[in-house]
């Protein structure tokens, strides 16, 4: 019973927060807290990322020449750098991990 009420909590706490900015429409944030908030995404992303290209297996860290997510996302932050277009890092990213991927012979059959 006590993972429902945890669920609960979670969900009107959620709702509360997300309502909020409906409520108060005219709610406006000091520049500080704008400021802060414009780097949420890219702070958010490379959580979600990086412990990918360093730990592919989820426990070990493999920094190995061998690594195909190190290399691609090496080479994605590259090519995002230089290029500046969203589409084309994308895929050029893609291209590259399956590449690395398939001369490393780590395709799955």
């Amino acid at each position: 019973m006590q993972t429902w009420w945890l669920i609960l909590g979670m969900a009107a706490i959620t709702f509360a927060i997300r309502y909020s900015l409906f409520a108060w429409p005219d709610l406006r944030f000091p520049s500080v807290v704008r400021q802060g908030l414009h780097y949420v995404p890219t702070a958010v992303l490379t959580a979600i990322v990086v412990p990918g290209m360093f730990m592919p297996d989820g426990q070990h860290l493999q920094l190995a020449l061998d690594n195909a997510f190190l290399l691609a996302g090496l080479a994605t932050i590259l090519i995002a750098a230089l290029s500046r277009h969203l589409l084309g890092t994308i895929l050029g990213g893609l291209l590259i991990f399956f590449l690395l991927r398939w001369t490393f012979g780590q395709l799955p059959v």
